[in-house]
């Protein structure tokens, strides 16, 4: 079993005990990454404030170099990295395969937008003054990722983040850190500054308290729970530290009688069981027409039922383990209750057989009542709840009936339609017979408790710049 070590102002060390690293597959552990303690996180703080003053002075176009030479390390060792997701997150090889396309766009992407932090000149109201606005980097960055996607969210927060010129530290899920220590390699090959990217892995609380309460970083981006979210962000307010964050999701599917069943069937399995349904994004509410509607359930039912289920690594595997042992019971808690007030159990709603990783077989539920837990919790899971529908207003008014507002899905061949529903449903992403929506190119954040701010697209850099308005009196 290899043990990791983290990479710290350009060094590789063990600075504390290692922690062990589950394949969710097995429930067995594979490798071990090496932690760091409150003061351990303190240094790599000051380390990055010392490289801060050398990085935001370098070009745009140099930082970019780097970015680009990152991307092309990741894509050298492809294969590698995406076993390696596989193993740590569960997911299936082409799914982890898919997520390493994504990682490397993402670096390519915003090494072009570090040439684009433009500001404006702004005409001037009274004789013998000028106005500026330029855009500067906030400073050392604390990025703390998720597991669901441990590269292609680190991604997210660090590549903008050096391209706008700050150093960042990022603290990668205790599920999912070893993609992130590959990730440094690459960084370390591409020769960037030591200091400019680091990473720690470790207890959360230590690692977050210090990114809170430590003047030297400046900016936290957050991608997780609402629930920890809520908890940075009363944190972020006793020192008014600059905060972005991606919470949970509790996305609708609108599947209208327009629309093909076929394609309506397979774009909301897509959107359902990706990741194995453990995804922000994922379909956690499926309103289908009433006049098409016992048609639908029928044709997904066959379609969940026909899925296959295994170690991701193997052939043909389209759902693999839930995450751990906890997340595997929460699924089942939810299944238990709402087949305990009325839901109609369809197919799966158990472990599967034969396997010792922590599988779920693909559920789907009817006749789900509006108030079940997978009705109002986010479920990350494969279990899909199908409820009906008659008209429009009653599908939008029951779509929007959440707290979350990360993504919505609508399946529709009527354009006036599809117009309303981009207008009416209340996500950051509007999906229109779509299943697969993120982009380097396109923003993507949620609504509500869903989160703060943008991440990718254009507005994906906004976040680690600093706006200053510079104004020049007396000009002749």
């Amino acid at each position: 079993m290899k043990e990791y070590k983290l990479y710290l102002n350009g060094k590789w060390t063990s600075p504390g005990p290692a922690m062990e690293v589950i394949n969710p597959a097995t429930g067995e552990p594979f490798a071990a990454i090496a932690t760091v303690d409150r003061d351990g996180v303190r240094q790599a703080l000051e380390d990055a404030q010392a490289a801060w003053d050398g990085w935001r002075n370098t070009t745009a176009q140099q930082r970019g170099r780097h970015l680009f030479k990152i991307a092309d390390e990741v894509e050298r060792r492809f294969d590698e990295f995406a076993k390696i997701i596989t193993l740590e997150n569960g997911k299936p090889l082409p799914q982890a395969q898919a997520e390493v396309n994504g990682t490397i766009d993402h670096f390519r992407w915003f090494a072009e937008e570090a040439r684009r932090t433009y500001g404006r000149t702004v005409p001037h109201q009274t004789d013998g003054k000028r106005h500026f606005v330029i855009k500067v980097p906030v400073g050392v960055v604390g990025a703390i990722a998720p597991w669901n996607f441990p590269i292609l969210l680190s991604v997210r927060k660090a590549g903008p983040a050096m391209a706008a010129g700050c150093p960042v530290i990022v603290k990668p899920a205790s599920a999912t850190p070893i993609s992130t220590a590959l990730l440094a390699e690459c960084v370390e090959a591409a020769g960037v500054p030591a200091g400019v990217f680091q990473f720690v892995a470790g207890k959360a609380s230590d690692i977050g308290g210090e990114f809170l309460d430590n003047p030297i970083c400046r900016k936290i981006s957050f991608t997780g729970s609402t629930e920890v979210g809520q908890r940075l962000i009363e944190g972020s307010a006793r020192t008014i530290t600059n905060i972005s964050m991606e919470l949970g999701g509790h996305a609708p599917v609108l599947v209208f009688d327009d629309a093909p069943l076929n394609a309506a069937v397979i774009g909301a399995a897509m959107a359902k069981y990706r990741n194995t349904g453990q995804s922000c994004i994922a379909a956690n509410r499926i309103y289908v027409q009433r006049s098409i509607y016992d048609q639908f359930v029928e044709a997904f039912v066959a379609y969940s039922q026909g899925l296959k289920l295994g170690d991701g690594l193997e052939d043909g595997v389209e759902i693999g383990p839930l995450i751990d042992e906890p997340t595997l019971n929460t699924a089942l808690e939810h299944i238990e209750q709402a087949t305990s007030n009325g839901a109609q159990l369809l197919c799966g709603g158990k472990c599967a057989k034969g396997l010792d990783g922590y599988f779920l077989e693909p559920t789907v539920l009817t006749d789900v009542p509006d108030d079940a837990l997978c009705m109002t919790e986010e479920t990350f899971a494969p279990v899909a709840p199908l409820c009906v529908f008659d008209d429009e207003a009653d599908a939008v008014r029951r779509a929007n009936d959440t707290r979350y507002g990360l993504a919505a899905y609508a399946f529709t061949c009527d354009l006036n339609r599809s117009l309303r529903m981009m207008e009416q449903l209340e996500a950051g992403t509007v999906c229109i017979n779509d299943s697969v929506p993120s982009t380097s190119q396109c923003p993507f954040g949620g609504m509500k408790a869903s989160g703060l701010g943008r991440e990718l697209g254009l507005e994906g850099i906004e976040p680690y710049l600093e706006t200053k308005h510079i104004s020049i009196a007396g000009v002749t």
